[in-house]
């Protein structure tokens, strides 16, 4: 059972992995490249795969409820801890304004508690710059 266990884990950790060209494009974004540098080469659909690691809590399609967090669909560009009607959003992510850019989903999926300290969404972040860079130009699409 254990060794039926530990290979589901790895075939599902390589069917995200996919071929997402993600050498070719770091060196098309140049040296040390910036959130525009990254976002020019950044790619949807390996977002979407990477979203996975969102997805435990989150939902981003049309219509779809929200779970542990809200339904990101949609959420590009709308005010932060407003989005949802539904989801009852904590005081300090009210309270935090602005709205979700891609400056702010960067930060915010880098380091949430670090943004807005007190929010209940307990995640330590995406580390790679590519990668939140791809997650976020697939929260880009994911509207009418």
């Amino acid at each position: 059972m254990q060794f039926r266990f530990a290979t589901t884990v790895i075939l599902l950790t390589l069917a995200g992995c996919g071929d997402d060209r993600r050498d070719e494009r770091l060196r098309a974004a140049g040296p040390n490249p910036s959130l525009d540098a990254l976002l020019k080469v950044a790619d949807a659909d390996a977002g979407k795969r990477k979203f996975g690691v969102c997805a435990a809590c989150h939902n981003a399609s049309k219509g779809a409820p929200d779970v542990g967090g809200p339904n990101l669909y949609g959420v590009f560009g709308q005010p932060m801890g407003q989005h949802s009607r539904r989801y009852a959003y904590t005081a300090a992510l009210i309270d935090a304004g602005g709205r979700w850019d891609s400056a702010t989903l960067d930060a915010w999926i880098a380091r949430p508690q670090q943004i807005v300290p007190g929010t209940s969404m307990q995640f330590a972040g995406v580390r790679d710059p590519l990668d939140r860079a791809d997650i976020i130009a697939y929260l880009a699409q994911q509207s009418d």
